[in-house]
């Protein structure tokens, strides 16, 4: 929804609509065809993976990057490309999504130095973790337009502070952190947890996709995402909202 919001400039042209205007050459002034794109996920576990498949339809070239190479069958099926670099994949990519967790080697992985390496235009979509992100770096980005546009649902610090600068800055297509939050989406969470602590009560092992952490080390889906490590540090923004 993300991708096709800025893609296609959805929010200037609703905007026009409720202005009373009609103005369509400003409106497909920044509108294109996502179809023939090249689109990218970073991460492509059990969401990135949905992710491509989701997006397959629209006819777009399909890259991912991850550690753990996606089975022969799955790639061939999605014509996927696979990267084993950051820079290798945003420098083809139109549009590049955020699809992996946050943990020391992927806190504000996105930062001046790697925008530089995106294709110029580029969008990003990030419903993954805000800190993958340096907020400023983000908005110089747009700004500059080596970015043409960031969404996302997620910020750091949450709640975002009223003068944070992904609230004002140019093509953004940011929300509150919703994505996960639907009425559909609280009644799944509500019959996981469900069946977590019947599984823990009845001493019945925990499908491996509901597992982080067993036995104080990387379980599951735990073990295949994250890196064991230090917690992120926080940030001198952080520090400003510890008051």
């Amino acid at each position: 929804m993300m991708t096709l919001g800025l893609v296609r400039n959805y929010i200037p042209s609703y905007n026009w609509v409720v202005k009373g205007g009609w103005n369509i050459a400003d409106c497909v002034a920044r509108s294109y065809d996502l179809e023939g794109m090249q689109v990218g996920t970073v991460a492509a576990g059990r969401i990135g993976l949905r992710v491509l498949r989701l997006l397959r339809p629209f006819d777009v070239k399909l890259h991912y990057l991850d550690r753990h190479r996606l089975p022969e069958s799955v790639e061939k099926e999605l014509n996927l490309t696979h990267h084993t670099s950051l820079e290798s994949l945003t420098q083809v990519c139109d549009v590049v999504t955020l699809n992996c967790p946050l943990h020391p080697e992927t806190e504000h992985m996105i930062n001046a130095d790697s925008l530089k390496k995106f294709k110029r235009g580029a969008y990003l979509i990030n419903t993954a973790r805000g800190k993958l992100c340096d907020r400023d770096a983000i908005a110089s980005a747009l700004e500059s337009g080596q970015l043409a546009g960031y969404a996302g649902d997620v910020w750091f610090p949450q709640p975002a502070p009223a003068d944070h600068p992904w609230r004002t800055m140019p093509h953004h297509g940011m929300t509150p952190h919703i994505s996960g939050t639907s009425l559909s989406a609280q009644t799944r969470y509500a019959a996981g947890t469900r069946e977590i602590l019947e599984c823990y009560f009845e001493n019945r092992p925990i499908r491996n996709e509901y597992l982080i952490v067993q036995g104080g080390q990387l379980a599951g889906v735990g073990a295949h995402s994250y890196s064991a490590g230090n917690a992120t540090g926080g940030s001198e923004e952080a520090a400003r909202f510890r008051k």
